[in-house]
């Protein structure tokens, strides 16, 4: 077994502890303006009542979706780069969350992306 030589962890670890929270907690606000700019479904109760349901999304709120969603798949990117060239050893942190969080915000921007434009 190799010796351990690190003594605490250096400024980049750190950096990519704080990118890492703040694609998520980017990606939390994005849940939020989501759920403001979609659509609004369409009940039976609500056809039955004759209430008006908003059925496309809220451009202005998309348009900052896209930002938030975008941002957040930068962080993790940034991310998962700085990583890349920081670790070393076959213990070092893989941050699959980071991974992850790209994934899915990637995806979320191309649904969003498809269902915006119908």
């Amino acid at each position: 077994m190799a010796n351990e030589r690190r003594k605490a962890p250096d400024i980049w670890i750190y950096v990519s502890r704080f990118l890492a929270i703040f694609g998520w907690c980017l990606f939390i606000v994005a849940m939020v303006i989501s759920h403001y700019a979609a659509p609004e479904e369409n009940y039976g109760l609500l056809r039955y009542h004759n209430i008006e349901v908003r059925d496309t999304w809220l451009m202005p709120l998309t348009n900052q979706l896209y930002v938030v969603l975008w941002l957040s798949a930068l962080s993790s990117y940034f991310c998962i780069v700085l990583d890349k060239f920081r670790a070393r050893r076959k213990s070092d942190n893989k941050h699959f969350t980071a991974v992850l969080l790209l994934i899915i915000t990637i995806a979320w921007v191309t649904y969003i992306l498809i269902n915006v434009n119908r």
